[in-house]
């Protein structure tokens, strides 16, 4: 018998799971942006996928003010954009 039919299935796969492309802000404040951010700003600097939507993380500062448009910030992220002036606008 095959080694594929003598071993156990494992796991899950979620076909409805949504992939998003994963950006903290420490990554934000090393690139030269004016302005407003988002995932098409950062596919052109090859930084992001253009067809994968965008999730900001927490891990670092911001600072310069930037608008920052994406499908979802952590909550750490919406303080930290808010507490260096910036916006955070849910795509």
């Amino acid at each position: 018998m095959p080694i594929i039919r003598r071993l156990p299935k494992r796991g899950f796969t979620n076909i409805f799971r949504k992939e998003y492309t994963i950006v903290n802000l420490d990554t934000l404040s090393k690139l030269t942006f004016t302005g407003e951010v988002s995932a098409q700003s950062l596919s052109e600097q090859g930084m992001a996928r253009a067809n994968k939507p965008l999730k900001v993380l927490g891990r670092g500062e911001l600072s310069q003010p930037l608008v920052i448009k994406a499908a979802k910030f952590s909550k750490s992220a919406l303080e930290k954009i808010e507490k260096s002036g910036g916006k955070a606008v849910t795509v």
